[in-house]
């Protein structure tokens, strides 16, 4: 890495506020705006049974207006009048909301949270009118969508069934059930709410145009002012006591979707575990760039696929899971196309990689970084993620050190343990041709099991253009 950005790291400043809410400034003059972005320690891992879908249910709640006098979507609305943006999102392990606002907005988005976390109107009508646009989401996004359920088979290989008692945190998505949403009470949402949306489970990361004395000022001035709220905070490791990983399984669903897809998944590390940078790199060289081995022989040689790509989770507690995916040509052998991955598999674990390999890989990860951490918004996030998943936000100084510390051992040795391709769970997406005989839509064949039994479980994935689904992990 150039001496340059080794002498230029990002300049933090934290504090605790006197109701538990952590706080970190990243002052930046040259940004022409600042970011506001709070993360809850609070995901669908958190939920309980009967209560599948609470945490996204909220991230489309704190926009309902409070009881202190902000209407219903006057939040975004204002934000937006201002020259910002606003959005949220809801993940396995967190829930985070974010502003992007010129510097003289920021007392405004501050207060704009300060507001919410502290009156938010959670009532009958508002819980009626969220519940049903939720609903709605979900048959648009993921239940009408070609690989709609695509994650929720992957979480039902790698963590087990979720509708069992003691079932893994993991192994339901995040969009929610929607039984469990028409069942909730007020009072469960209330109790959920209260338990979960306090200052002391949440992190906010101030970053761009203001001084760092200044932002840190007003963040006790607005969310300073918000009660801790009773009882204890819930615990920072909430890791399951259920590590248990389901044996490999081999699942055809027979599907109209626009090409067969096959996914190979593994249990991997989580992203808390130092080895699993080591395992991003293996993946890299894997996947990543048309030089990579996957795309080289089975893209651009063998012509037998349109694409292939690769991803892991980045679940922290405890585990996570990473996947390879591969979208066939039509008249590809799907047995070719997992004889050829698991072959490249066990040659990147005897032989490991080049020095050529570990070059490109470690360029392409300084670019990336670099490129995510140019925006106050990304880099807010950023930050976020170190500080509440990772444990300390120093750690975005160091990634690029940490990346160029891995070694080709390192990656070879990685390979070798995660990405056995005799271990593997094998997830294939078969499209019905044309008057393809009497195959029925959505049925799982599973080798040894009942040919008949469906999965009918839910998706939180990004839709790509041409409707594959598009997995990613937290930003590093």
């Amino acid at each position: 890495m150039p001496a340059d950005l080794e002498s230029a790291p990002i300049t933090l400043t934290a504090r605790t506020l006197d109701n538990g809410m952590r706080v970190v400034v990243n002052s930046d003059m040259t940004c022409p705006a600042v970011a506001v972005n709070i993360w809850f320690r609070v995901g669908s891992a958190d939920e309980t049974a009967g209560h599948f879908g609470f945490a996204h249910l909220f991230e489309h709640l704190m926009f309902s207006g409070t009881t202190s006098g902000i209407a219903s979507g006057e939040h975004l609305a204002t934000v937006e009048s201002v020259g910002g943006t606003a959005n949220a999102t809801t993940s396995f392990d967190r829930t985070n909301f974010f502003e992007t606002v010129p510097a003289g907005a920021l007392d405004l988005a501050l207060w704009l949270e300060s507001e919410r976390l502290a009156h938010l109107a959670v009532t009958a009508e508002n819980l009626d009118i969220q519940r049903e646009v939720v609903k709605e989401e979900k048959r648009q996004r993921y239940d009408n969508v070609p690989y709609g359920d695509m994650l929720a088979q992957l979480l039902s290989q790698q963590f087990g069934p979720s509708d069992l008692p003691g079932a893994h945190p993991y192994a339901h998505t995040t969009i929610g059930s929607v039984p469990d949403l028409d069942a909730a009470s007020l009072d469960d949402v209330v109790s959920f709410h209260r338990q979960w949306y306090r200052p002391g489970n949440a992190c906010l990361v101030i970053a761009g145009c203001v001084d760092a004395d200044q932002a840190l000022m007003l963040a006790d001035r607005y969310l300073g002012a918000v009660p801790a709220g009773e009882g204890p905070l819930p615990p920072t490791d909430r890791r399951p006591s259920n590590l248990g990983i389901p044996a490999s399984s081999h699942l055809v669903l027979e599907r109209d979707v626009p090409r067969t897809t096959i996914t190979m998944t593994w249990p991997t590390p989580a992203a808390t575990d130092p080895e699993e940078l080591s395992l991003e790199d293996a993946m890299s060289v894997l996947q990543t760039g048309m030089a990579s081995r996957l795309i080289r022989r089975l893209v651009r040689d063998l012509e037998l696929t349109e694409g292939v790509s690769g991803y892991d989770l980045g679940l922290s507690r405890g585990r996570s899971a990473g996947a390879v995916v591969a979208q066939l040509k039509p008249g590809a052998s799907e047995d070719r196309v997992i004889e050829e991955i698991s072959d490249a598999l066990r040659k990147l674990a005897a032989e490991g990689p080049t020095a050529t390999e570990m070059a490109r890989i470690h360029a392409q990860a300084e670019r990336d970084w670099l490129l995510e951490l140019a925006t106050a918004d990304d880099r807010a996030d950023a930050i976020n993620y170190y500080e509440t998943i990772m444990g300390s936000a120093d750690q975005v100084n160091s990634y690029l050190d940490r990346i160029a510390r891995v070694g080709a051992d390192e990656v070879t040795r990685a390979a070798a343990r995660w990405l056995d391709p005799d271990s593997a769970s094998v997830l294939v997406y078969r499209r019905l041709e044309d008057g393809a005989g009497s195959g029925e839509q959505g049925v799982v064949r599973v080798p040894g099991n009942d040919p008949g039994a469906e999965l009918e479980q839910e998706i939180d994935v990004d839709q790509s253009t041409d409707g594959a689904a598009e997995l990613s992990k937290e930003s590093r």
